[in-house]
């Protein structure tokens, strides 16, 4: 199920509160700047802008840049409700005078995909699609939902992996998010502990994930696999253009997983076994 966090709150992620200050602050700060001049007339919230600056900073150096530039007054930030109880942070240029009504446009479009029937209804296509696409990587599944495996029971905490799956002997313990946020960083060590515990190899399937984490998953014999866009339930193609076309956000409707993410699936689970032997 959907919470709070996946979505947006004023309050600082730990990743933002708990990172030391970064030399690519400045740099984040200079260009969301740029970005946000030259769509002055446009508001936006700060998911958003994550999103869109994640090909070049991690999310929480995008926020700090963001708050720091409010901060310092080159831009204004205004925290909304999107649901009762569940704020909302947007940020503009100051020469935009006519805000509200954009923002309210925003906040209404970010209302449909975040209701927690629909965040559900994403989870359950996540998981379809990568059900449907691991037997053509290879893969069986041997079990859903479960925290334990052959001998060892994962009793730490109240956790569960979504699946374990075999491929050539190697067994994985799998991990779907099709979410836009990053997987939760202590939901991220936890399930990687469990793997271990598990004696499993982890396989994290994630519309994105920073390359930190990364790193983790593949020193621990694993794989990340990043899908790139989050995947909207079949049947909401028009919302999910109007969020492409409006948020420019990165999500789409499609059956399946690409024949070429499936291919890039498979040459990573070959380059972990070679170079990863055991997890």
């Amino acid at each position: 199920m959907a919470t709070v966090s996946e979505f947006d709150t004023p309050d600082a992620d730990l990743e933002v509160i708990e990172y030391k200050r970064d030399e690519k602050i400045d740099e984040a700060k200079a260009a969301t700047l740029t970005f946000l001049r030259q769509n002055s007339r446009n508001v936006f919230y700060e998911r958003q802008l994550t999103v869109i600056f994640e090909d070049r900073y991690f999310h929480w150096i995008t926020v700090k840049a963001l708050l720091e530039l409010v901060e310092e007054g080159s831009i204004l930030s205004e925290v909304l409700e999107l649901a009762s109880k569940v704020p909302i942070r947007l940020f503009r240029m100051k020469t935009n005078r006519y805000w509200k009504r954009q923002a309210a446009q925003v906040i209404k479009l970010v209302r449909q995909f975040s209701a927690p029937d629909f965040a559900r209804a994403i989870g359950l296509q996540g998981e379809l699609l990568v059900d449907a696409a691991l037997p053509l990587a290879g893969f069986n599944v041997i079990a859903r939902n479960v925290n334990s495996f052959q001998d060892r029971l994962w009793t730490q905490t109240g956790h569960n992996l979504d699946r374990i799956v075999e491929r050539q002997g190697s067994h994985y313990g799998v991990e779907i998010k099709n979410t836009l946020p990053y997987i939760d960083r202590d939901e991220f060590r936890i399930k990687l502990e469990m793997c271990s515990f598990l004696r499993l190899r982890p396989l994290f399937v994630s519309r994105m994930a920073p390359k930190n984490y990364n790193f983790d998953i593949i020193q621990q014999g694993g794989i990340s696999w990043i899908l790139g866009s989050q995947h909207y339930p079949f049947g909401h193609d028009e919302l999910a253009d109007s969020v492409q076309r409006e948020l420019h956000l990165p999500v789409i409707c499609r059956a399946r997983i690409p024949d070429g993410d499936i291919a890039r699936l498979v040459k990573a689970t070959h380059w972990v076994l070679r170079h990863r032997p055991t997890p």
